[in-house]
């Protein structure tokens, strides 16, 4: 049996500001018990907003139902095309796995080598210290978890982009425009990116303007551009799958569902690369068209 209470706003803030900040969520309720909540009501407060946090769903409003059934993520169907062949355009991409949670897909022969080094060649004079959405401002920040060099290209910059992106728009069936700008990532040995999750989270102005404006992330697709020597693996540490990294090979997951929310099971990261270098472009996409925080 389920309450309706409640939630004043100051209170639901001062919780999202601790957990943003990185307190535990206990301690966030016994700091509530200890000035005079129900420890029930303190639990189901603070539980209410890291659920938001965890599924991107937006902040609970002014009521909260207690004791109701908490937020789980149901994926939808994955937007890819069934079947061992995808063709997309004059390419013809083979399907070597399908993933149910997230849902996700990894294609052989995404890319021709020509194209992997035609890309590692146009990014190669304008790399520089990649930078993540800081949680807790969601600026562009450099990352101490991600020891890697990148940059962006801006949708359509050249006729090989514009290609790509078109073949991106099939294998996905989402419009171009919901793309955000290719970017190229460089790791060199002893590089790696620790495990995250790429939609943003909804716990500060910056990302909730970002998604006001462009929509939820909600699908990545990875694209590998060179035979990596040892280590740089994909991997996706809820689920003991890796992927290894081979050149013109891409992986496409999907982690937001047609209601709102988006899926934790979709943690990813890459290994320590033991020894050569790992080149990978990133396609994030957007629910909606993508706008960039400058535009206009």
């Amino acid at each position: 049996m389920s309450i309706t209470v409640n939630f004043p706003a100051e209170v639901r803030d001062w919780i999202a500001a601790n957990l943003t900040r990185g307190v535990a969520p206990q301690a966030i309720v016994n700091e509530m018990v200890s000035r005079n909540s129900a420890p029930e009501l303190a639990s189901a407060m603070v539980e209410a907003v890291s659920a938001s946090f965890l599924y991107a769903a937006p902040l609970p409003g002014d009521k909260l139902e207690v004791g109701a059934p908490p937020l789980s993520y149901q994926p939808d169907a994955l937007r890819v095309p069934d079947g061992p062949l995808i063709q997309l355009g004059e390419r013809k991409v083979r399907v070597l796995s399908r993933l149910q949670r997230p849902a996700a897909v990894h294609l052989a022969n995404f890319l021709s080598a020509e194209e992997c080094e035609q890309l590692i060649a146009l990014a190669q004079p304008r790399l520089d210290r990649s930078t993540v959405v800081d949680p807790v401002t969601g600026r562009n920040v450099v990352a101490g978890h991600r020891s890697s060099h990148g940059m962006f290209f801006r949708l359509g910059e050249t006729a090989l982009i514009a290609r790509l992106e078109a073949r991106i728009a099939e294998l996905t069936g989402t419009p171009v425009e919901n793309g955000e700008g290719l970017q190229m990532l460089h790791y060199e040995e002893g590089a790696e990116s620790t495990p995250h999750v790429d939609y943003l989270a909804t716990g500060n102005e910056a990302n909730r303007e970002s998604i006001a404006r462009s929509g939820q992330r909600m699908g990545t697709l990875l694209m590998y551009l060179n035979d990596v020597e040892s280590g740089g693996e994909t991997v996706f540490p809820q689920l003991g799958w890796a992927v290894t990294p081979q050149r013109g090979h891409a992986l496409y997951f999907e982690y937001g569902n047609r209601f709102g929310l988006c899926d934790p099971g979709s943690l990813h990261a890459s290994t320590p690369l033991r020894a050569g270098d790992k080149w990978v472009a990133t396609k994030w996409i957007r629910t909606r068209r993508f706008v960039a925080r400058n535009h206009g």
